[in-house]
């Protein structure tokens, strides 16, 4: 019988219900995954590495366990995306960059390991930039993933290849991680979920810096449903994150909405420092009005973040020094532009400067902290730019302005980022040239399961409104392969295949 390819366009939170009640098999929902992604992906090229021998096999004994009457995790069945940045045993693990073309770890990272214990079944892995650095998904090993709205444009990053995927409704779940916005600019840009959540919310044991709160760890979804599914399934101590802590993942299963009209709302286009384009100015306005009739009270809040780029460029260095100097001494020719670039940033950098970035990120967390005394929201454009061609490797000009760098146009995430302050990308309607347009919600330092309540809470006001509603892309104008995507190899293609059985294709 052939896969039901619609199967995959339901709700993890559905399909988890009907896999618990029987009405569906998880081999069922695991063929038809593998189907969609044969059928759809060669036009976004959102897969990374694939293990669908040992995917089946898991469905198998996911339906078997369903059958006995045993105990059901909460994912329990569900076929899982894991961003090619986390380890994943026996599966191809390649960072996106050809130093580890051939690198298949022993075991799973932390949350890998997490969401395998909750009943997910890790199906492949899904694309990001060289080593992560940068917000558009492409490597010399995978090659670029396409925008599924447009691909010829850009997905976002570094958790494009997971964006992207869920958009097309390959998988129902998907793991990111996020340091400048990596959770939420690829989010906005494919019209999905993305939650970075409040540091040691979800532990991290491969940061290099175990104390730095700059890097995190979160779920991505089609819904703020979704989301919620995996974020509880993630969350609690471990010992190998000094940042963790232990967590009652209860209060992040089946997040009840707020009541909008109790929210006090503060709105920002640019908080102050950004670089925004016009057209995102103007459909932002256009989403305030839209919501301030929805809510107690709604007005542009006032933060006073200083040189928050400054502090961005040495805490970001900082972390990349930690990460990569060994291997910019040994093998720099390994390592992309990006990384490379953050690296010798570092050269110029001074004791007294990171001590300064410290210091300036201690005062824009402050200036968060003493905003949400007076309200319980935030909401600001995610990105400041419609998606561009993904032949571009960044923007290099908004509003006329040149960026400084390659991650100076990621503005708007990345001083959120040093608040500390968890926030999550929200499908909000399209832009004006009909891209999806995302509207960042800050929340209260560990607020996470508030803000997922008010997110849910505007999630559910948009759906009855049809220019706020979350846009789908037209899978039917997907069914074309799109070989340029991989066409940016500059390296011979990897061969043989992962632990396990899984084929570990490359391009």
């Amino acid at each position: 019988m052939r896969p039901d390819l619609t199967l995959p366009e339901r709700s993890a939170v559905e399909l988890r219900r009907l896999i618990g009640s029987r009405q569906i098999s998880p081999v069922e929902l695991m063929d038809a995954c593998i189907a969609r992604i044969e059928a759809f992906d060669p036009a976004v090229n959102a897969i990374a590495a694939r293990d669908f021998p040992r995917a089946r096999e898991g469905a198998r004994l996911a339906e078997a366990q369903v059958l006995r009457g045993e105990p059901l995790g909460p994912l329990h069945g569900l076929p899982l995306g894991v961003k090619d940045l986390q380890d994943t045993a026996g599966l191809l693990t390649t960072y996106g960059t050809v130093r580890l073309r051939g690198n298949v770890p022993a075991a799973d990272n932390v949350l890998v390991a997490r969401l395998r214990a909750a009943g997910a079944i890790v199906t492949a892995k899904t694309n990001v930039p060289d080593m992560g650095a940068g917000a558009n998904t492409r490597n010399p090993v995978w090659g670029a993933t396409g925008n599924p709205f447009d691909p010829r444009l850009n997905a976002g990053g570094s958790s494009g290849g997971s964006a992207a995927a869920l958009a097309v409704d390959m998988l129902p779940l998907a793991t990111g991680s996020d340091t400048g916005g990596s959770l939420r600019i690829p989010a906005a840009l494919c019209g999905v979920v993305g939650l970075r959540p409040s540091p040691g919310l979800v532990a991290n044991d491969s940061r290099p810096l175990g104390w730095s709160v700059i890097s995190v760890l979160g779920p991505m979804g089609r819904s703020v449903d979704d989301v919620a599914l995996q974020l509880a399934a993630s969350v609690g101590f471990d010992a190998r994150d000094p940042l963790s802590y232990p967590v009652d993942a209860a209060a992040f299963r089946g997040v009840a909405p707020i009541d909008p009209a109790s929210l006090r709302v503060g709105t920002t286009e640019d908080f102050g420092v950004c670089i925004v384009d016009p057209e995102i100015r103007r459909v932002f306005r256009e989403r305030v009005a839209a919501i301030r009739p929805l809510v107690a009270s709604c007005e542009p809040v006032e933060l006073a973040l200083g040189d928050a780029d400054r502090a961005f460029d040495t805490l970001r260095a900082e972390s990349f020094v930690a990460a990569y100097a060994d291997v910019y001494r040994r093998e720099p020719e390994t390592l992309g532009p990006n990384v490379r670039a953050n690296v010798e940033m570092a050269a110029a950098i001074t004791l007294a400067d990171r001590a300064w970035a410290h210091l300036e990120q201690t005062r824009i967390a402050r200036q968060f902290a003493h905003a949400f005394e007076r309200y319980d929201l935030i909401l600001a454009p995610t990105t400041p730019v419609t998606p561009f061609p993904w032949t571009e490797l960044y923007a290099q000009r908004i509003d006329s302005q040149a960026m400084r760098n390659y991650y100076h146009w990621l503005g708007l995430t990345y001083v959120v980022t040093l608040a500390t302050n968890p926030a999550l990308s929200l499908p909000c309607g399209r832009d004006e040239h009909g891209m999806p347009f995302g509207l960042q919600l800050i929340g209260r330092l560990r607020g996470d399961a508030a803000l997922l309540g008010a997110a849910r809470a505007l999630e559910q006001a948009f759906e009855a409104i049809p220019a706020l509603r979350r846009p789908r892309p037209d899978v039917e104008t997907l069914r074309e392969a799109r070989p340029e995507l991989k066409a940016i190899v500059t390296h011979p293609p990897l061969e043989g295949t992962s632990a396990g059985g899984g084929s570990a294709t490359a391009v």
